[in-house]
């Protein structure tokens, strides 16, 4: 499940859940497109027009496994729970338009390209939960901690971070220049979120300090209560915080099932969560007090491939012939009819349908099982019975995913697929705790479902995901890529001109194609169930939210 992923937070992040599914009648006013777009559905409401006060009600999928976003540990879910907590210099609109966010920063401004600088200016009255206040020492200490040199922190992505030479004192201790070795791309995603010093100062504070709680932040809420035993995470008003007060006094995040979830709506138990599906969708709409909010989402799910030495899909050629068998059209179909006016799968790891730069690089692993079934053949895996098998070993794929009824309707078309040519496909569900630090991240899958959570910087996912070094594999969960491919998003994110990068990125996703890396699927409706009185929340798109706004109607 995800939430959504706060627009401060730069990369591209792990969720678990779907929120994609259909499987219903027909309910005409639910159909709409998932190219992402300009609008959200959020019931925007003058702050004056809501009570002061409240508590919003959000489900998790899995309790953190730490409270560091920029962990590797880490998954979209912490930066939900944390969205509220911490300082990141940008926001952006519902057309993803992206503007200075003035509760931190007063400027930031690209001040130089030979070399490349950026000087951030802090907001003065930006302090940090302990009373401290935030200064250029915690973007110099964050930029030396994701900076890819140190190999003890472990870090999830370094994107930006491993170009930064320099991080300086600027007119005094509230501005920060900060200069680039070599020339980055999206340098505005950079400290989106910011933390304090005091965590990324050494990577023993890296690994352990925010592990159990955040030991400090700064945004308009902080976390007061974590009940481990109950699932529960509680977040309170920030008595030091110097921006507008927000109208909700709590955000309560729970650990649920994600099958619950829609009674709990219904039982007055949640006030949002994202929903699966036509059926959902319909029983929720016409559920007394609740609406249906839609924005399509930065969000796509996918098959992530295990291509680390040792797997049984360490080659390449095996990847995308596997890849070939399964009909992604299918799935879509399946999945979207009904909510989808015209259903069909990604074909792009970096853009989704709408973004600027998307476009069609999936043929390489266009569906075409008699081509698949010649691959096989020439790999020497050899059809014996209903399996193939090489060297007595049967060709038999373990696909790993959260236990949610929509991956395993996905899975078993794949599953039927691929039995067509000679492949067996075993599902296995888990729960949400875990999937990630006991299953995914050790490598014990074939084959991963889970979702990106996309951020308004689309090229962060290539040295994040699709660049490989195996002593810093990053989120890179399939331990796949190449030399070549690592070289052309080195020139990638250093190209400032935005018409050449998406050009090269287009190239670099055809690559990722061809190495069988993953196979994307379909991207997010973007459902939301909530309270009709909840105001300034709900499907947002690209829009980032307001967490000061956010509310119940009077």
């Amino acid at each position: 499940m995800k939430i959504r992923s706060a627009m401060r937070f730069a990369g591209p992040m792990l969720a678990i859940g779907l929120v994609l599914a259909a499987c219903g009648g027909d309910t005409g006013e639910l159909l709409g497109e998932s190219a992402v777009g300009s609008t959200s559905d959020i019931n925007p409401r003058d702050p004056g027009e809501l009570r002061d006060g409240g508590n919003l009600r959000l489900a998790l999928t899995a309790f953190p496994a730490t409270f560091n976003a920029l962990h590797v540990d880490a998954d979209g879910e912490v930066s939900d729970v944390l969205a509220a907590t911490l300082p990141g210099t940008v926001t952006s609109d519902a057309a993803g338009q992206i503007s200075v966010d003035h509760n931190y920063f007063t400027d930031v401004q690209l001040t130089g390209t030979e070399p490349q600088q950026i000087t951030y200016t802090i907001n003065p009255a930006a302090v940090w939960s302990d009373g401290t206040p935030i200064t250029w020492e915690d973007l110099r200490s964050q930029a030396n901690a994701l900076s890819g040199r140190d190999p003890a922190y472990r870090v999830s992505a370094t994107q930006g971070y491993s170009r930064i030479a320099s991080v300086e004192r600027g007119v005094d201790d509230r501005q920060a220049i900060v200069t680039m070795s070599d020339h980055y791309a999206e340098w505005q995603g950079i400290f989106n979120p910011l933390y304090p010093k005091a965590t990324t100062e050494s990577p023993e504070t890296f690994e352990n300090l925010d592990r159990q709680a955040p030991r400090v932040s700064a945004g308009p809420f902080v976390v007061t209560d974590i009940d481990r035993a109950q699932q529960r995470i509680v977040l309170s008003r920030n008595p030091s915080w110097w921006g507008a007060t927000p109208k909700l006094e709590n955000i309560t995040f729970s650990v649920l099932d994600y099958a619950a979830r829609l009674n709990a709506l219904q039982n007055n138990e949640l006030d949002s969560a994202d929903i699966s599906g036509l059926d959902e969708a319909t029983a929720a709409a016409q559920s007394p007090g609740l609406v249906v909010r839609r924005a399509p989402a930065l969000r796509f799910s996918h098959m992530t491939f295990n291509g680390a030495p040792g797997s049984i899909l360490a080659d390449a050629r095996l990847r995308v012939a596997v890849s070939k068998a399964i009909d992604r059209q299918a799935i879509a179909s399946a999945i979207q009819n009904g909510l989808v006016t015209d259903p069909k799968p990604l074909n792009n790891h970096l853009y989704l349908d709408g973004q600027k730069g998307y476009q069609d690089n999936a043929q390489a692993v266009a569906f075409d099982p008699a081509a698949a079934e010649r691959e096989f053949d020439a790999l020497g895996w050899v059809r014996e019975g209903d399996v193939r098998v090489k060297d007595g070993r049967p060709l038999e794929i373990r696909i790993v995913m959260y236990q949610q009824q929509s991956w395993v309707q996905m899975s078993q078309i794949a599953q039927q697929n691929l039995a067509q040519v000679g492949v067996r496909l075993k599902i296995e569900t888990y729960p949400g705790n875990g999937l990630f630090t006991d299953v995914i991240d050790p490598g014990n899958f074939d084959i991963a479902n889970f979702v990106w959570e996309k951020s308004i910087f689309p090229l962060g996912a290539l040295p994040q995901i699709y660049a490989y070094d195996p002593a810093n594999p990053l989120s890179n969960k399939g331990r796949i890529g190449s030399p070549e491919l690592n070289e052309l998003i080195e020139r990638i994110i250093s190209e400032l001109d935005p018409d050449k990068a998406i050009e090269m990125a287009n190239e670099a996703d055809r690559m990722i194609f061809e190495l069988g890396f993953s196979l994307p699927l379909m991207q997010s409706v973007g459902l939301v169930a909530q309270r009709a009185e909840l105001a300034n929340w709900g499907a947002f798109g690209l829009q980032s939210e307001d967490w000061t706004k956010v509310g119940f109607l009077q």
